[in-house]
C-alpha cells in the first residue's frame, strides 16, 4: 500500500511537472495584466512602460499596465498576490514594497515571499540630494554643520512615508548625528514644487526627478548617494566629496508574479526582461536617466529583496518611522 501511494504521488508530481513545463512553452497565449501600484508619470510608471512596451513585441502579447495607486503600494500589491498564479497578473514595485515589511508587520494581507516571486531586479537608480537655492548650504558638509547648530530648523519633503527619498533622508540624518524635520507629499511632484518655491529646504529623489531642475537652475544637487558620480549627472559629486557620510541609497524597481506562479514562466519572463533591459537603445536611455539597468534573475532578486528589507527594516526601528 505504502509503495502505491509513492508511486502515485511521484506520478501525480510528474504529471505537473509536465503541464507546468507545457505552459511555460505556451506561454503567453493571451494578454498580460500589468499592476503598478503607483500614480501615472513617477519612476515606477515610466520604466515598467518603458520595459513592457518592448517586453510586448518580444513575448508577442499585449500588455495592459494599470496603475492601482493607494495604502503605499499595498493595495495593488494585495490584488496580485490573491491572482490565479498563471503568468497573466504581474506586478511593479519599488523599495517601498521592502519598507513595508516593517512599517506594517504583522498587519500586511500578504506575505512578500510566499504570496509574491519575485521575477526581476530590473533597474536600479541612486538617489539624489538636493537643496532650495534659497538655503544656504550648497555641499553636503555646510547642510550638516547647519543642521547641526540649528536643530529642527531643516525641513525635508519626500514622497511619502516609507519611500526611498524618506527613509534615504533619515539615515542621512542618523548617520550625520543630526535632527532635520520630515513633511511627507502625495508624491515627487508637489514636494518638488514646494523645494522650488522654498518652502522646504531639502528633498532626496531620483536623478530623472530632479535633474531637469537641477540643470535649469531651479534647484540645487549637492550630493549623490552613490559609490561613484553618475553619467546623468557628471557635476554632482557624491555625498563624501561634498563632505557627508559614504552612504548609499538607491530607489528601484522589481517585477513580480504570484506566489505559486510556475518556475518555467517566472524564469521565462526573467530571461526576457533581462533581454530587453540589456537592449542597447532602452540601456542608453536608462543610463541617461540617471538609471542603471539590472535585469536579474528571479533568485538574484529574491536575495537582493530579503536584503533591502533587512536594510530599510534598520533604519524604520532606528528612526522610529511610523506609518501614515
Amino acid at each position: 500500500m505504502i509503495k502505491m501511494k509513492q508511486l502515485f504521488t511521484s506520478c501525480a508530481l510528474a504529471l505537473l511537472a509536465c503541464t507546468a513545463s507545457a505552459q511555460a512553452q505556451t506561454y503567453p497565449s493571451k494578454p498580460i495584466r500589468w499592476i503598478v501600484p503607483y500614480t501615472p508619470g513617477g519612476f515606477t510608471d515610466n520604466v515598467t512602460r518603458m520595459v513592457t512596451a518592448r517586453l510586448q513585441t518580444l513575448l508577442g502579447q499585449t500588455i495592459i499596465v494599470e496603475n492601482k495607486p493607494g495604502a503605499n503600494s499595498i493595495i495593488g500589491a494585495d490584488m496580485v498576490a490573491k491572482a490565479t498564479p498563471d503568468g497573466y497578473t504581474i506586478l511593479t514595485v519599488l523599495t517601498a514594497h521592502a519598507a513595508n515589511a516593517t512599517l506594517y508587520e504583522g498587519r500586511l494581507p500578504f506575505d512578500h515571499f510566499k504570496s509574491l516571486t519575485p521575477i526581476s531586479v530590473v533597474a536600479i537608480s541612486p538617489l539624489i540630494l538636493t537643496v532650495s537655492n534659497g538655503f544656504a548650504p550648497k555641499t553636503v558638509g555646510e547642510l550638516i554643520a547647519y543642521a547641526k547648530a540649528n536643530p529642527g530648523k531643516v525641513s525635508y519633503g519626500s514622497s511619502g512615508v516609507g519611500s526611498a527619498a524618506h527613509l534615504a533622508s533619515e539615515l542621512l540624518a542618523h548617520t550625520a548625528g543630526i535632527e532635520i524635520v520630515h513633511i511627507p507629499y502625495k508624491g515627487t511632484a508637489p514636494a518638488l514644487a514646494d523645494l522650488v518655491a522654498n518652502n522646504i529646504q531639502m528633498l532626496v529623489d531620483v536623478p530623472s526627478s530632479m535633474m531637469p531642475h537641477v540643470n535649469s537652475g531651479k534647484i540645487n544637487g549637492i550630493g549623490m548617494f552613490a559609490k561613484d558620480r553618475l553619467p546623468a549627472a557628471k557635476d554632482v559629486p557624491t555625498l563624501p566629496e561634498s563632505g557627508g557620510p559614504a552612504i548609499e541609497a538607491s530607489s528601484w524597481v522589481m517585477f513580480l508574479a504570484p506566489g505559486n506562479t510556475p518556475p518555467d514562466i517566472v524564469n521565462k519572463l526573467s530571461q526576457a526582461v533581462h533581454e530587453v533591459v540589456e537592449s542597447p537603445e532602452l540601456k542608453a536611455r536608462f543610463i541617461e536617466l540617471g538609471i542603471i539597468p539590472v535585469g536579474s534573475s528571479s533568485a538574484e532578486a529574491t536575495a537582493f529583496l530579503k536584503d533591502e528589507i533587512q536594510k530599510w527594516g534598520q533604519v524604520i526601528k532606528t528612526a522610529n518611522v511610523k506609518p501614515e
